[in-house]
């Protein structure tokens, strides 16, 4: 993967270059949004997550969004959207009990349309998960706002206990390339390639707590925890990327290796054990000389990847057809391809669903049927890929999918302006 490594290599410069006036810093991924289009949505929404307003609570198929721009990115947290704007805007609408929306949803239903988060800089990459969402800015500052919980409820966002109902700053010691958000905790890789992870820690996914102090940080305390520190190795690894499932952390090595840590109570992570991985694993099932890692998705138990080519892997539990592999197919230890579908671009994951947004820009869906999050009409779970339809997708590519527990997101174009 030599484009790669090149890329690793140019980063100390830009820093070299902007050391004195760190807002020149303008950083970049190559998982940043840049093809603008429209929003779509679809599934259960009766805490407001779908933005359509008080009456419309469930939508069996893709009902279109109304939003004051176009925007580039859209995320399903636990149960509520994040839409991110071409302009660097953030647009919110769900569940706000914890403060997840970033915004004042005092105004009765408010919280269930669209509203912009208050952010003075530009945005170009959001993450959300249950009760917590993040912004990352162009000159790689990051926001949190909401709150993270653990099994006995909240824990905090940045010190323990407090949570916050706006945006608040993170301290890093560098710039930030990417984030990444789990049901609970949230991940950053850094300009010169470090992982730095917060929040809870119960099953592992900072990857940097023992599973001794993984109780609210133990006699160390919350702090330990919700302060974004650097998940250490024996020797110094590079990062370019990094993923989350519900309650692990996976992350792509310079040299191409994968990494993970966190739960695989179902082989999930691809350990051979269905041990919690409180410290950073490298992963052999995932070390195929032909293939590169592109895109990896979590749920609640299952894990769905990505190679170059373009093929689609899937492992952990397979209830409810989750994994995509046919009628009673059971769980899986290691990546095995998902088959029916054309060449993938990104994969998403709600808690027990799977999509696949294809080169050529329609949306495969498989898993659990309940809240009519796969597009189908029907509450039937799906075990095989299948191709989403409806009357908002004709004619339209679809961009990006994101899923949360109840709700699927797409961000779609006309196919004509591709």
């Amino acid at each position: 993967m030599p484009a790669r490594k090149s890329a690793t290599k140019r980063k100390p410069e830009t820093v070299l270059k902007d050391e004195k006036d760190s807002k020149k810093v303008k950083v970049s991924h190559r998982s940043h949004g840049k093809e603008a289009g429209e929003v779509l949505i679809l599934g259960q929404g009766d805490v407001g997550q779908l933005g359509l307003g008080e009456d419309i609570i469930e939508r069996k198929k893709p009902a279109h969004v109304p939003l004051p721009e176009k925007v580039v990115q859209v995320i399903a947290g636990g149960m509520h959207t994040v839409c991110l704007s071409d302009t660097g805007h953030v647009y919110t609408f769900g569940c706000n009990d914890e403060g997840a929306l970033g915004r004042d949803t005092a105004g009765l239903g408010t919280e269930m349309v669209p509203g912009k988060v208050m952010l003075e800089e530009k945005v170009i990459q959001v993450s959300a998960g249950d009760s917590h969402t993040a912004a990352l800015t162009d000159d790689g500052k990051v926001y949190l706002w909401g709150s993270f919980r653990d099994s006995n409820g909240v824990i905090g966002l940045l010190e323990p206990m407090n949570t916050s109902v706006v945006p608040v700053y993170v301290d890093m010691p560098e710039p930030v390339i990417k984030i990444a958000s789990g049901n609970d905790h949230l991940v950053l890789v850094t300009l010169s390639g470090d992982l730095y992870t917060s929040g809870t820690a119960e099953q592992g996914q900072l990857g940097r707590v023992s599973e001794h102090f993984s109780d609210r940080g133990g006699r160390k305390g919350l702090a330990r925890l919700l302060k974004p520190q650097v998940v250490k190795f024996k020797r110094k690894v590079h990062f370019t990327d990094a993923f989350c499932g519900s309650y692990l952390t996976l992350a792509l090595s310079t040299d191409g290796h994968v990494y993970g840590f966190g739960l695989s109570n179902y082989r999930q992570l691809g350990t051979k054990s269905i041990k919690m991985c409180f410290e950073p694993v490298k992963l052999t099932c995932f070390k195929n000389s032909t293939t590169s890692w592109v895109d990896f998705s979590g749920g609640q138990h299952h894990t769905v990847c990505l190679d170059a080519e373009g093929q689609v892997y899937s492992l952990g539990r397979a209830d409810y057809g989750r994994l995509g592999l046919g009628q009673g197919a059971e769980e899986q230890s290691e990546p095995t391809p998902v088959k029916g579908m054309e060449p993938a671009r990104s994969v998403a994951c709600g808690t027990a669903v799977s999509f696949a947004v294809t080169k050529e820009g329609s949306v495969y869906a498989w898993g659990m049927g309940t809240n009519l999050q796969l597009g189908t009409g029907e509450e039937d779970d799906a075990w095989s890929p299948v191709k989403m339809t409806g009357k908002q997708l004709e004619n339209r590519a679809v961009l990006m999918a994101s899923s949360g527990g109840q709700h699927t997101v797409l961000l779609v174009k006309d196919k004509q302006e591709s």
